[in-house]
């Protein structure tokens, strides 16, 4: 039985794999970054998003968020009021978004096109643990945590931290009422990435999110 599982596992992995390498030429061919954004639920990757979007259209660039939840479309008619094309996928109860329900939710998405897009933002469902092991077809996966969640969440969940191109402490605002221990928390992502970028941000008083739009800037195409 157990290998039965783990071959069927295999084989799940291996054919979102396949798509994903798909959906990245995909976009690539039109020059369109695509940022995964991964974390637990309740580290503000919505209000991140709320001031990304909002900085990003202030510069001229153009964005689209595919915002992944179990349930509701809160997420999605929050990130709307932007301006920019927005589109929900609920998974119900699945945890993680794939690249099956990614390719699925880009066709028929009425008045977006890939090559008008500068950006493409993945906000996926709140979990540390599956959604690391399912490539979106993403140029950028962005590895969050909040100053909420305590400083050994990068050692408690070392393959999310692994896998990620970038990593973001958000809610630095309320560092010092949580104890948060800074340089314990930038040693213990350092630890299971060696040199990886890592954003400390507000978006709340905007802190760390000037140095973010440049980051976006800069590895647009």
């Amino acid at each position: 039985m157990t290998t039965r599982i783990v071959e069927l596992r295999r084989g799940i992995l291996k054919k979102n794999d396949e798509l994903a390498a798909v959906l990245r030429e995909r976009f690539e061919a039109v020059s369109v970054l695509v940022l995964n954004l991964v974390s637990s639920p309740g580290t503000g990757k919505t209000a991140l998003l709320e001031r990304t979007l909002e900085a990003l259209k202030a510069g001229g660039r153009r964005a689209a968020v595919l915002a992944g939840d179990l349930e509701t479309d809160n997420d999605a008619r929050r990130l709307g009021a932007s301006g920019a094309p927005v589109r929900q996928i609920n998974t119900h109860g699945i945890c993680h978004l794939d690249a099956e329900m990614i390719a699925r939710h880009l066709e028929g998405w009425k008045g977006v096109a890939l090559d008008q897009l500068d950006y493409l933002f993945i906000e996926n469902v709140g979990n540390l643990v599956c959604p690391s092991s399912y490539d979106l077809g993403e140029r950028i996966r962005v590895a969050l945590l909040s100053v909420t969640e305590g400083e050994d969440k990068p050692l408690k969940y070392p393959a999310l931290f692994n896998s990620a191109d970038t990593a973001m402490i958000t809610k630095i605002d309320l560092a010092e009422p949580c104890a948060f221990d800074r340089e314990t928390a930038l040693k213990n992502i350092n630890e299971i990435r060696p040199g990886i970028r890592i954003f400390e941000t507000s978006a709340k008083t905007g802190a760390g999110m000037e140095q973010w739009v440049q980051f976006l800037y800069s590895e647009a195409r």
